[in-house]
């Protein structure tokens, strides 16, 4: 039941995600870095607060625990904390970019790539160990992308970038396992804000007086940055980042079928197969969890001693 959890915070992590263009959309007319430094200084508000009113003694432990950890230790989670946190905004300043200036299929192509990155990275990185029929799964995903890059060589580059850079934060935050998650991604948003406050006063624009910008924003923060993040960090607790990244897939499936549904944008046949092709290959590589009647029904004893 616990494994099921981490399984279903992964998979509603990435289906909450795969809506954010319905939130992001509405603000194509502010620029790229406006809307990220508001979603990042808005989301350490809402997360600190939470922090230093409900979860004082998760802190108070939590720093005990540091204290108490190996010198080496210490500087191996300092080092994964914060560069996940420059490896996360690199990918939100870049993902907001490509879904307001250059496609939303654009920025589904980069969370189908991502996954791939993510497998290889945690094969070599962490000595992630996939079965034959997950390699499989990965194969089709290679095939289904290859697909889609074809005659969109720019889209590729802007989805590259993307994908790599989130493929890294979660190859990071896999093994950044010894602090509570959700204060974890507290400090991470709030070395990120560190990092953006100096760049504030010269590239934002004017404070932004519409309605329609704070309640966009609000529903970003609560609803695609803190919930979503979360999840996905408490899913790297109990299943490896592979599983994790495979699940990505979801993603840019809603996206692609918002992009065809809601946006109009243009679909080829040729997508639609690729689309396809990448959401059989989601279904093989999670066939255990899927299916997992059949793979009990094949274990029982009572099967067992039917065959005696």
């Amino acid at each position: 039941m616990k494994l099921t959890q981490y399984y279903l915070a992964a998979f509603f992590a990435f289906f909450i995600w795969g809506f954010f263009s319905l939130a992001l959309k509405p603000l194509h007319n502010y620029s790229s870095l406006d809307i990220m430094f508001y979603r990042v200084f808005f989301s350490v508000v809402v997360m600190v607060l939470i922090n230093l009113v409900f979860r004082r003694n998760v802190i108070r432990k939590n720093w005990m625990h540091f204290n108490k950890m190996s010198l080496k230790h210490r500087q191996s989670t300092v080092i994964l904390t914060l560069g996940g946190a420059v490896f996360l905004a690199s990918n939100w300043f870049v993902f907001i970019f490509v879904m307001n200036y250059v496609s939303v299929k654009a920025a589904s192509l980069a969370y189908l790539i991502c996954p791939i990155l993510t497998t290889v990275i945690a094969f070599y990185a962490l000595k992630e160990t996939l079965s034959k029929g997950q390699w499989v799964a990965v194969m089709l995903s290679i095939l289904g992308c290859f697909l889609l890059s074809l005659n969109h060589f720019q889209d590729i580059f802007f989805s590259l970038v993307v994908a790599a850079t989130y493929a890294l934060y979660l190859v990071s935050q896999r093994k950044n396992s010894e602090l509570d998650k959700f204060l974890v991604l507290t400090i991470q948003l709030l070395f990120t804000a560190i990092i953006l406050l100096p760049f504030y006063p010269k590239y934002s624009a004017e404070i932004p007086t519409e309605p329609l910008f704070y309640g966009c924003l609000l529903i970003i923060v609560v609803f695609f940055t803190i919930i979503p993040l979360f999840l996905n960090l408490y899913a790297l607790k109990g299943i490896n980042s592979s599983t994790v990244g495979i699940m990505i897939y979801i993603n840019p499936i809603i996206n692609f079928l918002l992009a065809i549904f809601y946006y109009n944008e243009q679909v080829s046949v040729l997508q639609l197969c690729s689309y396809f092709i990448i959401l059989v290959s989601i279904v093989v590589f999670n066939a255990k969890l899927i299916f997992p009647r059949k793979q009990k029904m094949r274990l029982s004893p009572q099967n067992v001693a039917n065959k005696v």
